[in-house]
Formats: C-alpha cells, sequence, structure tokens
C-alpha cells in the first residue's frame, strides 16, 4: 500500500537515526529546491550536508506532522550541529518531494511558564474544521501582526487560555502583553512584513512569514509560527524565529520563502 506524503516525511525524517538509505527515493532526483540557504540546491546539496554529519550522524524526533494538500509539514527536535528546534516544509509533485523549506533556533530552556519549544498538544482534531482555523489565524495575521490592530484580539485569541511555547514569554494574554511592553521599552524590534503562507491541518495551522526581530532596527529574520485552535479560538501557540544571511551567503539561489 502506497504510504501517504505525511507518512514519506516522517520517515525521511527518521532515517537520520536509522540510517535507512529507502526514504532518499521520495526526494525526486531531478528536482528538489532547497530553501534552506545554508544548503546546496538539488540531491546533492543535502547530499552535502549528509556527508559532513558529525559521528553518530544527526537526529530526528518528529513531534508533529501535518499534512495540507501537496504540503506535508513538521515539528521536530534535531540534534543537526546541536539541539535545535524546527519546523520543516515539503511540497511534493507525484508522490516524491520536489521542494523544501524550514527554520531552525537552538534549544532554550523552558519560558517563564516551565513550557519548553518542544511540549503540548499533538493530536489533531476537527478535520472538518481546516479552513475556518486558517481563516482565523490569516485574520490574526493580517491584524495583529502586520497591522498591529488590537480590536479582535480577544475574539481571535481565547482570553483565559492561551499556551504559550516561545522561550522568553508566558503563558496568557498578560504574558504577551509584558513582552511587548519590554520589547518597547528596550528598543526592541519584533515586525512581521509579510506573509507567505498559511499551511493547516484541522486545528493546527502553520504561518511562513518575515520580518524584523531583535534591536532596533532589526534583523531580517523568518517567522514560524505554528498555532492550535480550539472552537475558532486560537489557545496554543509555537514558533522558531532564524535571522536571514545577506545574500552572498546563499548557497543555493532560491531564497527562503
Amino acid at each position: 500500500m502506497e504510504s501517504s506524503n505525511k507518512e514519506k516525511v516522517v520517515a525521511l525524517l527518521n532515517s537520520f537515526n536509522t540510517g535507512d538509505p529507502t526514504p532518499i527515493s521520495y526526494i525526486n532526483p531531478e528536482k528538489y529546491i532547497q530553501h534552506n540557504l545554508a544548503v546546496g540546491d538539488g540531491l546533492s546539496g543535502f547530499g552535502e550536508v549528509m556527508k559532513n554529519a558529525p559521528e553518530g550522524g544527526f537526529k530526528a524526533n518528529v513531534i508533529r506532522a501535518f499534512e495540507d494538500g501537496d504540503y506535508v509539514f513538521t515539528h521536530t527536535e534535531y540534534d543537526f550541529f546541536g539541539p535545535k528546534a524546527g519546523f520543516d516544509v515539503f511540497r511534493f509533485e507525484d508522490g516524491q518531494i520536489v521542494e523544501h523549506w524550514d527554520n531552525l533556533a537552538a534549544v532554550t530552556p523552558a519560558n517563564p511558564s516551565g513550557r519548553t519549544q518542544f511540549d503540548g498538544a499533538t493530536e489533531i482534531a476537527d478535520i472538518n474544521k481546516t479552513e475556518d482555523n486558517r481563516k482565523v489565524v490569516q485574520q490574526f495575521v493580517d491584524e495583529v501582526l502586520l497591522n498591529g490592530k488590537m480590536d479582535n484580539l480577544t475574539v481571535l485569541v481565547n482570553p483565559t487560555k492561551y499556551i504559550q511555547h516561545n522561550s522568553a514569554v508566558a503563558d496568557g494574554l498578560d504574558g504577551l502583553g509584558a513582552a511587548l511592553k519590554y520589547f518597547a521599552e528596550n528598543g526592541m524590534v519584533m515586525k512581521y512584513d509579510k506573509v507567505h503562507k498559511v499551511l493547516a491541518e484541522g486545528n493546527f495551522v502553520l504561518t511562513m512569514s518575515e520580518g524584523k526581530f531583535g534591536k532596533a532596527p532589526g534583523d531580517h529574520v523568518a517567522y514560524y509560527d505554528l498555532f492550535r485552535l480550539e472552537n475558532g479560538q486560537i489557545v496554543e501557540h509555537w514558533d522558531v524565529i532564524q535571522p536571514i544571511p545577506s545574500k552572498d551567503e546563499w548557497k543555493n539561489q532560491n531564497g527562503k520563502f
């Protein structure tokens, strides 16, 4: 029986642990567009990275995996040149992977609420509400993150239950407010300029965005945000923020997005 695209991606990432070469066949050898800017294009670029693996190889523990049409997106705990939190997005054509995006960041200690970058809910629910949940997150990103409008914040985000996995932010809207206040008082920037993709399955939605982050005027970064929803409201959030290197450092010319 043919594996689903999601099963193929999980097998590919698990092959870091097992050394099984079979899942490499899930990548189209003639067309593999790479958006990790530290990796060369094509299957050969992927091979070069694998050749440089430390003794014992890389490790990958897939925590969450989702499928949205031709896309599969995963949330993974890596040992990849050190402990990393990562989101990966794969695009399929005719049952093979033809394109890959990711965002990686170092693993950090638990946040002020004691939550890590990986714990929390994993079970996919409300498949029939996928498009409704996508719309809620799109509205949240458009209004709150891109334009700073807070009018509908307590409609879009559950005001009594907001579980936060960002390393520096506590649970609840109070935690979010305290983080934004700290940024403002310390000349820090967290700005979303453009949303590139909104991928969803059931009660989970991933957004891929770019903007500025850090000490003003801020570094050019990629934001990957994963949201979980209940009853049409955001109740849980994970993220990875990664600086985008200057173009002269790129190993491929496909761009981050």
